[in-house]
């Protein structure tokens, strides 16, 4: 057993997943997102191709703005309301650094990966990502442990995972960091940005013609999910 932090808390990473409320607890499940985003960041360190490298940052870029996403619709209000005297000051911190890292992807989203400012400017992102989950991992996340049960967590975490799956895939610095502003934006955003996604991937291997007809049929996909969604919470 790993002794507790200067803080007083047992960090989520010295946990097991039974210690964290199982697989499906929100300790767990931020747990192996950031361990995915990590591994994500350590594979740009070793591709030399810069080409590739460009197409790690993409694929980092969907995974962090997915995760923040689901910080803010679900995990903050949970801080906020378990933690009615400390939620304010832990969630306000984060949701600053979320924007700044929004921004900084936005940036990277038009980027030309050989261009010589490229590899700073991702790893200024890395910084704050990495930043983030250190904050989460060894402050927040312990601190909504000591207050919220097993089951709760288990709950808090089956709503992070259906926001993360159905959240914008695209920075967007300008869409409110809070609900209910975020969740109504993003219900047009994740229609754009799969349309986006699917035009862009086919379009590079099939052509614009299929591309636009694929990007048709995601917006419809999602319009469904979200559809399904609303009706379930009437």
């Amino acid at each position: 057993m790993t002794n507790p932090r200067a803080n007083g808390l047992r960090s989520v990473a010295d946990q097991s997943e039974d210690e964290r409320g199982g697989p499906g607890s929100i300790l767990s499940r931020q747990s192996r997102d950031h361990a995915d985003l990590d591994a994500l960041m350590r594979a740009y360190d070793a591709e030399p191709d810069a080409d590739a490298r460009g197409r790690v940052v993409a694929e980092l870029a969907e995974r962090a703005l997915r995760h923040a996403f689901a910080e803010e619709t679900v995990l903050f209000p949970a801080y906020r309301q378990h933690l009615p005297e400390q939620g304010e000051e832990l969630t306000a911190h984060i949701e600053g650094d979320h924007q700044q890292v929004n921004d900084l992807l936005e940036e990277l989203q038009d980027a030309d990966p050989r261009s010589p400012d490229y590899d700073a400017l991702v790893r200024r992102a890395f910084e704050v990502i990495r930043h983030d989950a250190h904050d989460e991992e060894d402050d927040l996340l312990p601190r909504l442990q000591q207050v919220a049960s097993a089951e709760e967590l288990r709950a808090i975490g089956a709503a992070w995972e259906v926001q993360r799956r159905t959240a914008p895939t695209r920075p967007h610095p300008r869409v409110p960091r809070r609900p209910p502003g975020n969740a109504l934006a993003a219900v047009p955003l994740a229609v754009t940005d799969r349309v986006q996604d699917a035009a862009e991937h086919l379009a590079g291997a099939r052509g614009a013609r299929r591309a636009a007809a694929a990007g048709a049929l995601a917006a419809g996909a999602v319009l469904a999910v979200l559809a399904a969604r609303a009706l379930r919470r009437r």
